[in-house]
């Protein structure tokens, strides 16, 4: 069953550690990562909060960086595509013998944030095992395993997406609302107060499940 795992690895054990040092405000997330041979991943990056000048002078003193081209920039945001050929052993270990999916990949301060898709449970224990073995911190915060789709997939409970649908639905969460919590707890059959708190809890595993990469990692800093 597939299995989402989340997680945080010292920058230092992964790449980019020299710039984040450099442009400690730096904020860098990832659009999607690539690997090329045996020992290089092409990533390209979101960077922001820094300027292009330093942003660019940084990549070009950290050693882990072999290559950087600016691919656009946005609003003060720059994406860059770039080659990694230096302490990229646990990614590429979970890109290969892990057979996994990077969803999201932050990277802020001394740490990278991730939240990633394997095939099943043996997979990502083998990637957790490859870590242990190198003496690699790939902290896990969290493991999910996708059941009970379509709840599932969003980190619910069938309750809680049920709830959230129906809220949805009968326009509960318009800015002027058209119907109460009361009308949806006894369509639902359920008590005020159980529906209050499947709402909420629906919406904290979905802010969690859907932002992680944003706010979510400051708390595992």
């Amino acid at each position: 069953m597939s299995t989402i795992v989340q997680g945080s690895v010292p920058s230092d054990e992964l790449a980019l550690h020299r710039t984040f040092q450099e442009l400690p405000e730096l904020e860098v997330q990832c659009e999607r990562v690539v690997k090329s041979g045996e020992n290089t991943v092409f990533p390209v990056l979101w960077m922001r909060d820094a300027t292009q000048e330093a942003i660019e002078d940084a990549l070009a003193d950290d050693p882990t960086v072999e290559s950087v081209e600016c691919l656009s920039s946005l609003d003060e945001e720059y994406l860059y595509e770039m080659e990694w050929i230096d302490h990229v052993h646990l990614l590429l270990n979970i890109l290969t013998n892990g057979e996994a999916t990077i969803l999201d990949a932050v990277g802020r301060r001394d740490r990278w944030h991730l939240r990633v898709l394997f095939p099943d449970r043996e997979h990502f224990a083998r990637t957790h095992e490859f870590a242990e073995d190198h003496g690699l911190a790939f902290d896990v915060r969290s493991i999910r395993e996708l059941e009970g789709e379509p709840a599932g997939r969003y980190g619910l409970t069938e309750g809680q997406y049920e709830a959230l649908i129906l809220a949805a639905d009968r326009g509960y969460f318009e800015v002027s609302r058209e119907t109460t919590l009361e009308e949806l707890a006894d369509e639902l059959d359920v008590s005020h107060q159980a529906l209050s708190e499947q709402l909420r809890r629906g919406m904290e595993a979905l802010v969690e499940d859907t932002l992680f990469v944003g706010e979510m990692a400051d708390e595992i800093v």
